[in-house]
């Protein structure tokens, strides 16, 4: 399930959603994996007396204990999300009660990303993120390809700050012609003295020059 456009504000766009890395889940897999096969094996030998009867006990609960962490383990996994956005990084995660973070991107100052040998031949690492927020520092771990990650926060962060430049371009041209409105008004009513144009002329251009402001 991807992150919820619900949660988006207008025009903002997902760029990368993304669970914790795959590796997080291979431990339990592999655990599980090995006592459901051990258990299967000891349950289909011969066997009895009830020293045979409480080892296939003692299996059957360890089974279905690997098979309870494995399910929670899951949940985890499913639920624990990180996002980045055309606005803005998220990070949620919770079963039933949630917790998250979010970080605008005009606050971010310096992300980066560290990784052991391992991780890197996994494709995973953790992401850190200095902001200028309260929080400070945040690091996130187990991010699938954290240098494309880091890479795509720094183009996003770009991107959001030459929009926002160019909506502050279009206020001041607003504002500048909304200020030489009356100048123009003036000139036409010059013109209008001069006999140039109409009294119905130059009523109809100053109607249209008044609705742009």
């Amino acid at each position: 399930m991807g992150f919820s456009a619900d949660l988006l504000s207008d025009d903002e766009e997902v760029v990368v959603d993304m669970h914790p890395h795959w590796w997080t889940m291979v431990p339990i897999s592999a655990l599980l994996a090995v006592v459901i096969i051990g258990g299967l094996a000891l349950l289909l030998s011969d066997g009895d007396g009830a020293a045979w009867f409480a080892a296939r006990v003692i299996v059957g609960l360890l089974v279905l204990g690997t098979l309870g962490v494995f399910a929670l383990r899951y949940a985890t996994w499913t639920t624990t999300e990180f996002v980045v956005t055309t606005e803005r990084v998220i990070s949620r995660k919770g079963i039933v009660a949630k917790n998250g973070i979010e970080i605008p991107l005009d606050r971010i100052n310096t992300v980066f990303f560290e990784q052991t040998a391992f991780e890197r031949l996994a494709g995973s690492g953790d992401l850190g993120i200095e902001s200028a927020g309260e929080g400070g520092r945040q690091t996130f771990t187990n991010i699938r390809k954290p240098n494309m990650v880091q890479a795509e926060i720094y183009t996003q962060k770009e991107r959001f700050e030459e929009r926002r430049l160019d909506r502050i371009g279009q206020a001041s041209a607003a504002a500048t012609e909304a200020a030489s409105i009356p100048d123009q008004i003036a000139k036409l009513d010059d013109l209008r003295r001069s006999g140039v144009l109409t009294d119905l002329e130059f009523e109809t251009k100053k109607a249209e020059l008044l609705k742009r402001m």
